[in-house]
């Protein structure tokens, strides 16, 4: 498949996806620090125990910068436990926090201050952040205009055909911010964000609203964000790794072949 054609096929998906199902509401947090948080926890494992990894934190009131800062360690592994390897999360956080500490004076505002890709390669550096992590914080807490792929994006790419399994995460990156920088466009001229859903039943992966998911953003990062949303609730939903429910999915009628090549 040619490369426009790919990013064709993307622009359709999001705006299917987008006039059924409506804003998503992502990242569903009240603060930058805790989208960093929520960040780290999520990896590998499910988002309903990372709730229940914040909530504990919320309840001790440790879901700060600070908190996170003076809490012991064994005391903040025991509070994200739902969310397992809470150690290694719990050491990561930490880290986070001396890396903010030390190179900005602990400030999120002079973080997200620098230009993208020099901030995104210094999160990289840091251990427990790949790329998926270091994204999700750029875009979901910092308002870059990053795009976030996670094994559900792959999934779905592979199943329509867009693109091999060995395609790397840089490429479909790179991809799906080629493809997404029109429908940017045209919504800041139809202010498309503020559109309700078309189908009033199941909405993908929707959150309640925020402070983080209706803070004021890019365009671009808007529509980058709603992308994200919108491919998780097919992910969680309908293209699941095994028993897919594609007859039922909203991108049903643009997989190619008979279903029982595509599974």
């Amino acid at each position: 498949m040619r490369a426009d054609a790919k990013r064709h096929k993307i622009r359709t998906y999001y705006g299917a996806l987008f006039r059924v199902w409506g804003p998503q509401h992502w990242w569903p947090a009240q603060s930058r620090f805790e989208v960093i948080v929520g960040a780290y926890l999520t990896q590998n494992t499910a988002w309903t125990n990372v709730e229940k990894a914040l909530a504990n934190l919320r309840a001790q009131r440790l879901l700060s910068l600070r908190g996170i800062r003076e809490a012991p360690l064994n005391k903040l592994e025991s509070l994200i436990h739902p969310a397992g390897y809470f150690r290694q999360k719990a050491e990561r956080l930490k880290l986070f926090v001396d890396f903010l500490d030390g190179r900005y004076q602990g400030s999120l505002a002079k973080m997200f201050a620098r230009p993208t890709q020099t901030l995104r390669e210094e999160l990289l550096n840091l251990k427990g952040i790949g790329p998926e992590t270091a994204d999700s914080i750029l875009l979901y807490a910092g308002n870059h205009p990053v795009f976030v792929v996670d094994a559900y994006t792959r999934r779905i790419l592979v199943r329509h055909e867009i693109l091999s399994e060995k395609t790397d995460y840089e490429e479909i990156r790179q991809l799906f911010e080629q493809a997404l920088a029109p429908v940017a466009d045209a919504v800041t001229q139809s202010d498309e964000r503020g559109q309700p859903p078309l189908d009033a039943g199941f909405r993908g992966a929707v959150h309640p609203p925020s402070k983080m998911s209706t803070a004021k953003r890019t365009a671009l990062a808007q529509v980058y964000n709603e992308m994200h949303g919108l491919i998780v609730g097919v992910g969680k939903n309908y293209c699941r790794k095994s028993q897919p429910r594609c007859d039922e999915c909203p991108l049903q009628k643009f997989l190619p072949g008979p279903k029982q090549e595509r599974l």
